[in-house]
């Protein structure tokens, strides 16, 4: 939990932090006052809607993001006079300060193999082993794990929506290379003096940042590119997504708080206390996220999804790991995985302190770079690599020495054991309907009552405690009437749907067929552009 705490701040100070570039580029106001007014409304929907909000929003942004970099996408294109041109002009696309200074050109000119997704091992910003086996790691935690994607997919209404919502966000991440990459390759061409600067004092006039500019490049074609109309529509779509992205991530460290966190020390928490944790861990979050941002101005070097992935290198193998193994090894113990996360988490941890203290020199700067050779010499993506094959010996070694789970416990919970009939046979402590205290038993033995205890009779409440009341109820979610009984033959059937793996023949072979052509064409992408 410790691993996805920090990630989780990471994530949510990472989007303020993105968002509040966007209204400084476009109002040339104080990062500040621009993180406060994406967090004034980003926290106001997420603590009053909940899940349901946030998911309605996601879908109507996602379509106006969708039409709006389309267009961008077409007029960068059109503008730069096509994509061959595009590739011949970015491998010249350096600045005049660049040129007439060679030490300036280790950072300001465009690398040899900038057009390649996969780079030299050793010299390569994105070393080829670590394309192949950091970033596939990293991506398996993002699509398996991230509480965000895993929120949605258990929200579906059953397994066909889940496997194809899942399909579709497959097709609209193979989008992002045309939506938003060509885009920002064709802003270094148009806008070369201020996205490729490479002198400190030049690079801070133009973006507040020694260390580079090309953060900005995307927003610079969005505000200079586009017509009006269009402009006020692309950035308002950008805005939405970013916030939308952080009520995302506020809204599934709540769920982890409430149900993973407090739920272990608070056992026979009311559903009233759940919400308000939920909606502090909110709070407590976006403070915290405020508090990281001159650290996050500081470390970030002027590429924010270099920063963005190296955090994610330093915490997220080990969770990948521990996800692999549980699922295809059932020899995994909670021993094992816990002793193996607390190893990797402080190894990670020591290695991201010693990258945020030990800074690279800025470019163009001419100073000696200082840094160990733990951090200048290994890549954080070959970091990512070294972290989960530490992780996977502990995990291994310390379950392969201590009691496994019975097999009566591991129905319908591993890949080999998903289509069992039978339940996992569950504790008290394991079972998390047990302790749910809203739950409680009716008269009759055979149902359940879901319900909330009021200790204050609401005829003897005064007006405005009734207001009073209404307004908390409002805020924290709460429905004061919200009371159904189950017999328990109903709650068996609730849950059966719940954790239902059914579906048609017809539809799985829609999308078994699908899920096919989509990594056939992720596979000649990634070849055709190595």
């Amino acid at each position: 939990m410790g691993e996805e705490a920090i990630w989780r701040t990471s994530t949510a100070h990472g989007e303020i932090y993105t968002g509040a570039i966007f209204l400084q580029q476009m109002l040339e106001w104080n990062i500040y006052l621009c993180v406060s007014i994406i967090l004034g409304v980003t926290a106001v929907y997420t603590t009053v809607g909940g899940l349901a909000s946030v998911i309605y929003t996601d879908t109507l942004q996602a379509v106006v993001l969708i039409i709006g970099a389309t267009i961008l996408f077409f007029l960068s294109i059109i503008e730069v006079g096509g994509y061959d041109a595009m590739e011949t002009k970015f491998m010249n696309a350096m600045s005049n300060e660049t040129r007439y200074n060679r030490s300036h050109y280790s950072c300001g000119v465009p690398p040899t193999d900038s057009l390649h997704m996969y780079r030299d091992a050793v010299t390569g910003d994105i070393p080829w082993p670590g394309a192949i086996l950091g970033l596939s790691t990293l991506g398996l935690y993002t699509w398996d794990q991230d509480q965000i994607i895993v929120q949605r997919t258990l929200s579906a209404r059953n397994m066909v929506h889940a496997k194809a919502g899942t399909l579709l966000g497959a097709v609209l991440k193979l989008t992002g290379f045309l939506l938003f990459v060509i885009p920002g390759m064709i802003s270094r061409i148009l806008y070369t003096e201020e996205v490729a600067c490479s002198d400190p004092d030049k690079c801070m006039a133009f973006c507040n940042n020694k260390s580079g500019c090309t953060n900005i490049a995307y927003p610079l074609m969005v505000l200079r590119l586009l017509p009006k109309g269009l402009r006020g529509l692309m950035l308002a779509a950008l805005l939405a997504a970013l916030m939308s992205s952080l009520t995302s991530i506020l809204n599934s460290a709540s769920s982890i708080m409430t149900l993973d966190i407090w739920h272990q020390f608070r056992k026979k928490a009311s559903q009233s206390e759940l919400m308000i944790v939920g909606r502090v861990t909110v709070l407590v979050l976006i403070a915290l996220s405020i508090l990281w941002l001159p650290i996050l101005q500081q470390t970030q070097g002027g590429r924010f999804w270099f920063y963005m992935q190296s955090v994610k290198s330093y915490l997220i193998p080990p969770l990948c790991m521990m996800f692999l193994l549980g699922l295809f090894w059932n020899r995994t113990t909670e021993q094992g995985v816990f002793w193996g996360l607390m190893l990797s988490t402080i190894v990670g941890v020591v290695r991201m302190t010693l990258d945020f203290t030990f800074l690279a020199p800025p470019c163009g700067s001419n100073e000696v770079d200082t840094r160990p050779e733990i951090i200048s010499k290994v890549d954080f993506l070959h970091f990512a690599i070294i972290l989960a094959l530490i992780s996977t010996i502990v995990m291994v070694v310390i379950s392969l020495f201590t009691q496994p789970r019975p097999e009566k416990k591991l129905h319908r919970l591993t890949w080999w054991t998903r289509n069992d009939e039978a339940e996992p046979e569950l504790t008290d402590n394991e079972d998390e309907e047990v302790h749910t205290s809203f739950i409680k038993r009716g008269e009759d033995p055979k149902t359940m009552q879901i319900q909330e205890n009021d200790q204050t009779n609401g005829n003897e409440k005064t007006g405005f405690e009734r207001l009073k009341t209404s307004f908390k109820n409002w805020v924290c979610g709460i429905d004061e009437d919200a009371k159904q009984t189950l017999t328990a033959q109903e709650l068996q059937e609730l849950r059966r749907r719940m954790t239902s793996l059914e579906e048609s023949s017809k539809m799985k072979i829609i999308l078994n067929v699908s899920a096919i052509f989509i990594t056939i064409l992720t596979i000649v992408l990634l070849v055709y552009f190595a």
